[in-house]
């Protein structure tokens, strides 16, 4: 909520180890920008920098917020037709709302993805102030159309293709602490699915709110090397 793909580029530190294992790394934006959509800058958590990684359904939204279609489908074709990259050994990871969007985009895509990483997810936001608003708002009043894009109720009906899921979260991290993440329930529907899911609980984690950031994030990458060729 409330970045740009550059807070990801200018503080994760990910240069050196994604150079020392040849990976490419996208980092896309959080939302559309520029729509000069009416209330579009009005709230920090949603509108600009709150794209959620959905398929808007209501209007104004509809037309320009599609993030979901755009990390999934037009992202992908245009890094493939441009970069040396190998589509068959593809990942996805992001932070807060974009551990929520790594983690459904894994889901919704059995096989498309050999891992999935979420630090400080919104894991059910179906039930979080912050998932409420944004879903109303892009998807409309009908809730059981948000559960196509909550990482919790997507897991119960995941076909059970090979993925590796890791979620990473500070202990005292605020929003953990107000119940806007909520990975407790995410766990709880991987454990009930037989879905293996490595989830660490980081002792010193975020304490304040404001350190809920890719600033205080210590990020460890872990190459998941690929069995076919």
């Amino acid at each position: 909520l409330t970045c740009t793909e550059q807070n990801f580029i200018s503080k994760s530190g990910y240069h050196q180890s994604a150079s020392e294992h040849g990976l490419v790394v996208i980092a896309p934006d959080t939302s559309p920008r520029g729509c000069n959509i009416k209330g579009e800058d009005e709230s920090w958590d949603f509108g600009t920098g709150a794209g959620f990684y959905v398929d808007a359904t209501e209007d104004p939204w509809k037309t320009n917020y599609r993030m979901y279609s755009y990390v999934t489908e037009e992202l992908p074709q245009l890094i493939n037709a441009n970069f040396p990259v190998d589509p068959q050994r593809m990942s996805i990871f992001g932070h807060s709302m974009g551990g929520h969007g790594a983690l459904i985009c894994a889901l919704k895509n059995p096989g498309k993805y050999k891992s999935v990483s979420a630090f400080a997810p919104i894991c059910n936001p179906v039930l979080c102030p912050w998932g409420k608003k944004a879903f109303s708002g892009y998807l409309g009043t009908d809730q059981s159309k948000w559960k196509a894009y909550d990482a919790t109720h997507l897991v119960k009906s995941y076909p059970g293709s090979q993925l590796d899921i890791l979620i990473d979260q500070g202990k005292d991290d605020q929003f953990l602490l107000d119940g806007q993440l909520l990975p407790d329930n995410f766990i709880a529907a991987c454990t009930e699915k037989k879905i293996p899911v490595v989830f660490r609980l980081q002792e010193h984690g975020q304490v304040k709110s404001e350190l809920h950031s890719l600033k205080q994030i210590s990020f460890r990458f872990v190459v998941i090397e690929s069995t076919t060729e």
